[in-house]
């Protein structure tokens, strides 16, 4: 497979890449380590007529502990997440951030994905992520060149699903994020910037770049991320569990916030974390969270794996990663997950 022809253009600033954005509209798009995107570009799932590099600017580098009452730390976009992994303050005070990164895909991949590339990483699907003679050999789906989804054909919008496994991660962490064009700049919770819809599936802008991640402080904060794929490395998450939990001095639960991945075209927020907040983490209640997490799950046939079992298996990760906060040796079952394929 080879890719479509493209013009490219290396900035060596946001403000110039923003110039640029707006300049060559809506068939540009911003590459950094492309590990997504090209692939796409080969299937001709995407065929920007402008690549527009971020891979000059600096700025989109830096990694910086936040003054007295900023955020506790600010993360460039344009980290890769193996430097991301290799940080000692991220494993310390953002564990699940770390853990997620971790568990992308391989370490050649991780050295040229980008965290702000994973954010905004496409939606996937079983019947989209073909070859484009495999897909029109079945027509088209809607999200690319055709008007059914073949998940769901009576469905309205399409179904593909978020893959990112940072998402989740930043998101129960109380993440927000900066979006700069040629206009402005803005500012929103990391949630905000995900609707649910397989092919508009971000709020960004086609002219607006993400160009930095801030984390408030997290005192007390406990974090963890649990992957479930296929291989033990570099697939994409069938579910990814995040949590995000603060307890107090008598072991009861002041802050508690459950988010899943791959099981809907958004990072799926959960009311699980609720159940936890003024309670203690006994058996009974990781339970009955795990439940809740269960119930707002819907997986569709739209990836790997049994999409019943999938739903099913949400509140076993769930109960995993909150044993692992309250403290449990889960190190084992980690392994497990890690090493050999389910």
């Amino acid at each position: 497979m080879r890719l479509p022809w493209f013009k490219y253009r290396a900035p060596q600033s946001v403000g110039e890449a923003a110039r640029i954005l707006a300049a060559e509209g809506p068939r540009a798009m911003l590459i950094a380590g492309g590990t997504d995107l090209l692939p796409n570009m080969k299937r001709r799932q995407q065929a920007p007529a402008t690549l527009v590099s971020l891979r000059r600017i600096g700025g989109l580098k830096r990694s910086a502990q936040s003054s007295a009452g900023g955020a506790g730390l600010v993360l460039g976009a344009g980290l890769t997440l193996s430097e991301i992994v290799n940080s000692a303050g991220v494993r310390e005070e953002y564990l699940a951030l770390w853990q997620a990164c971790a568990q992308v895909a391989t370490p050649l991949l991780r050295n040229m994905g980008t965290l702000g590339g994973n954010l905004c990483l496409d939606t996937r699907c079983a019947y989209y992520n073909q070859t484009h003679e495999w897909r029109k050999a079945i027509d088209f789906c809607m999200k690319k060149d055709g008007n059914i989804c073949w998940v769901a054909t009576g469905s309205k919008r399409c179904l593909a699903v978020c893959s990112s496994d940072t998402a989740p991660a930043l998101i129960a962490l109380g993440a927000s994020v900066r979006l700069v064009s040629a206009g402005g700049e803005r500012e929103l919770a990391l949630a905000d910037l995900y609707q649910n819809d397989g092919i508009e599936y971000l709020t960004r802008q086609p002219d607006e770049i993400l160009t930095e991640i801030a984390l408030p402080r997290a005192p007390g904060l406990k974090s963890v991320y649990w992957k479930l794929r296929r291989r033990g490395s570099f697939d994409f998450p069938v579910l990814g569990v995040a949590v995000a939990v603060r307890r107090g001095g008598d072991g009861s639960v002041e802050e508690a916030r459950v988010v899943l991945g791959a099981v809907a075209s958004r990072p799926l927020v959960t009311g699980a974390g609720e159940l936890l907040v003024g309670r203690k983490m006994s058996d009974d209640v990781i339970e009955a969270c795990g439940a809740k997490a269960a119930s707002a799950a819907k997986p569709m046939d739209n990836t790997d794996l049994d999409l019943y079992w999938r739903k099913e298996v949400v509140s076993v990760f769930v109960g995993y990663a909150l044993r692992e906060i309250r403290g449990d040796d889960v190190r084992a079952t980690r392994l497990r997950f890690a090493r050999r394929a389910l």
